[in-house]
This record gives C-alpha cells, sequence and structure tokens, in this order.
C-alpha cells in the first residue's frame, strides 16, 4: 500500500510547521499527563465498587463528567475558568509570568517544559525526515512517549490505554506500510514478542528468587510497543540504553539525596528516552552496529 501524496514545503517552512503543531500538541500531552491516571483511578473506583455490589449503578460513583475534553481547564486555586488567551502554548506562561490570572497560585514550569520539549521534538524530526508520513508517524511515536514517560515519572504508571494502541498502530504500519518506518511486519512482530518476553522473563525470575516484583508489566508492554514500531534490531539497544541510564540515576539518587536502595525507581522514562534516541539512529545503522 501506498500513502497519497504529501504536500512538499521548504525545510525552513516544515520547521515552524512542525514547531507550532509541536507546540500545540504538547498542550495536549499536559492535559493527557494530568487528567488520565485521575480518570483511570477513577474507574477503578467504580469498577470496584461495582464488583462488590455497593452500588446498583456505577455511574453514581462518577459525580461530574471528568475528561480529557470536561470539565474546561481551571485555576485549581480559585476555580476560574482558563480563558482562551491563557491557553496559548508557552506564549500564555510568559505573558502571565507564570502565575494563574488571579495571581493566587504559580504554574507550574512543568507546563512550558513540555509544551517546548514537543514542540522542539516536531521540530527536529522536519529537520531530519522532511514533512512527510514517515516524520508524521515519528512524531505520533514520539508524543505518545513522552506522555507515557511524564505519566510514569508522576504516578509509577504506564496506562494499557496508551502502550497497547501504540503497540497496535506499529505493528499495523508495518505490515500495510513496510517501507514507511522501514522495518516490516516480520522484525515488528518478532520484535514484539521478544520484548514483551524479554522484561517479562526477567520480572518472573527475580520474582522466584526474591519473592518480590522487580519490574511493572507496563513496562513490558511499553517496550514491545517500541520494538513493534523499530523492529527486532532496536530490542539490544533499548534494553542497554535504559539500563544503563536507569542505574546510573538510581545509583546517584541514593548517594545524594539519601533515597532508599528498595524504593521502587519508574524505569518508563528510561525506556521512552532510550527507544527515541533509536529512532533517530535508524535501523539500518543500528543493523551496521550488529554487523
Amino acid at each position: 500500500m501506498i500513502f497519497p501524496e504529501f504536500p512538499n514545503p521548504s525545510p525552513s517552512q516544515a520547521f515552524v510547521v512542525y514547531l507550532l503543531f509541536g507546540l500545540l500538541a504538547g498542550s495536549f500531552v499536559n492535559v493527557v499527563v494530568y487528567r488520565l491516571p485521575i480518570m483511570l483511578n477513577r474507574q477503578w473506583q467504580i469498577e470496584t465498587r461495582h464488583f462488590l455490589g455497593l452500588l446498583r449503578d456505577p455511574r453514581d460513583a462518577t459525580g461530574k463528567t471528568f475528561n480529557l475534553v470536561r470539565p474546561r481547564s481551571h485555576c485549581p486555586q480559585c476555580k476560574r475558568a482558563i480563558k482562551p488567551l491563557e491557553l496559548i502554548p508557552v506564549f500564555s506562561y510568559l505573558l502571565l509570568r507564570g502565575k494563574c490570572a488571579c495571581r493566587e497560585r504559580a504554574i507550574s514550569l512543568r507546563y512550558p517544559l513540555v509544551e517546548l520539549l514537543c514542540g522542539s521534538l516536531a521540530g527536529l524530526l522536519a529537520l531530519l525526515f522532511g514533512a512527510g508520513w514517515l516524520s508524521l508517524a515519528l512524531l505520533l511515536f514520539s508524543l505518545v512517549l513522552v506522555a507515557l514517560a511524564l505519566i510514569d515519572y508522576e504516578n509509577q504508571l504506564l496506562p494499557d490505554v496508551l502502550t497497547l494502541p501504540l503497540l497496535w498502530t506499529g505493528l499495523l504500519l508495518n505490515a500495510l506500510f513496510p517501507d514507511l518506518l522501514g522495518t516490516g511486519a516480520a522484525d515488528a512482530i518478532i520484535g514484539a514478542a521478544a520484548g514483551y518476553l524479554l522484561l517479562g522473563g526477567f520480572h518472573y525470575a527475580y520474582y522466584l528468587l526474591t519473592g518480590r516484583e522487580g519490574m511493572a508489566r507496563g513496562d513490558f508492554k511499553l517496550l514491545a510497543a517500541m520494538c513493534a514500531w523499530l523492529g527486532w534490531t532496536a530490542l539490544p539497544f533499548i534494553v542497554l540504553a535504559s539500563s544503563l541510564t536507569g542505574a546510573v540515576w538510581g545509583v546517584t539518587l541514593v548517594l545524594i539525596r539519601g533515597r532508599s536502595w528498595s524504593q521502587p525507581l519508574p524505569f518508563g522514562p528510561f525506556l521512552a528516552a532510550a527507544g527515541f534516541a533509536v529512532m533517530l539512529a535508524g535501523p539500518d545503522r543500528l543493523v551496521g552496529w550488529l554487523g
């Protein structure tokens, strides 16, 4: 199958368009990172109460509608609805000088930083791959990785609602359009299966030896999803890079901040960063490194 023809703007035009789109997408990523864990927690409570027979109608526990769209964005301190002018990525933060318009609460620096990160990633992809279906596909991949990394960092959670669609999207793209990502269906399927089984095997082996959970199952699915996009050749590099950076960061926290050795460390951000780095390297270079 072949994609329809894509417009061919100049490199500077592509960079600007992708940068602006990335900033807007970063604003939505912020919404997902904040609201999705709350939505899932509420849904789990509803399902638990319904299972235990505590509610005749599980919807009675939801109260007001809360999803990625409703209610409108508002200041958590004064509850004032945020105006459209105050939602412009990065610019609104600078205009408001980092505070809500009511001046009662500071706006977290994370919001403009995530917007800048997503905008920068989009612009980088435009420069490296031009304006086309490949750069759009890789941008989608990158935005989901950013969302998953932040959610895992803040909540130690890698939601299936993000990891599984990422997995199936990678498999479908490589099956239907094998030339797009340069991976192909066979490499994608082998990579997804190997990624899941590798971390799953480590997890269960660690549990048998220590009686403790060594890794969350969301990490298995995230690695499988990335390998569904990038192929089996990405697997050793992602595992090696994420393990090394995670170990260095964990030891640093223990030595400098006095973190306990037994305190769990979210592994998702390290997997996501390694996956993005491998994506930029490309499958051809990885095959060359493997000899």
